[in-house]
């Protein structure tokens, strides 16, 4: 049988307890940001979360996608909403490649062809 091997090694209390250690005045002031950010606002929780559902899949972070991805269906998202979320993350992302092809066209020199005179 084969063994099964992340990329990416499992986050363990043992490794927040280090990350602690190492810095803990910026630990401790990054948790008190992070319960701040993600308290009722504006925006209710369980929004935050399918924002930050969404941003995780953008910024690629796997442990932030399986994190909020919980914590949304905690505050009360639907999977139908959390997998939702993830479509807007990557139609951002396309739409982002798209947008930038702007830069790509005047490096090339077609961009004046498109002003408005």
């Amino acid at each position: 049988m084969a063994e099964d091997k992340s990329v990416y090694p499992t986050a363990t209390a043992e490794i927040g307890r280090r990350r602690k250690e190492l810095a803990p005045e910026i630990h401790d002031a990054f948790e008190k940001f992070s319960r701040a950010v993600f308290s009722p606002g504006a925006l209710d929780e369980k929004t935050k979360q399918l924002i930050a559902v969404a941003v995780a899949h953008v910024t690629q972070c796997p442990y932030c996608i399986a994190g909020h991805s919980q914590l949304a269906r905690r505050k009360g998202a639907t999977d139908e909403e959390i997998m939702e979320a993830i479509w807007v993350a990557a139609e951002m992302r396309a739409g982002g490649a798209y947008a930038h092809s702007t830069v790509a066209l005047h490096a090339l020199g077609d961009a004046h062809q498109y002003e408005s005179q």
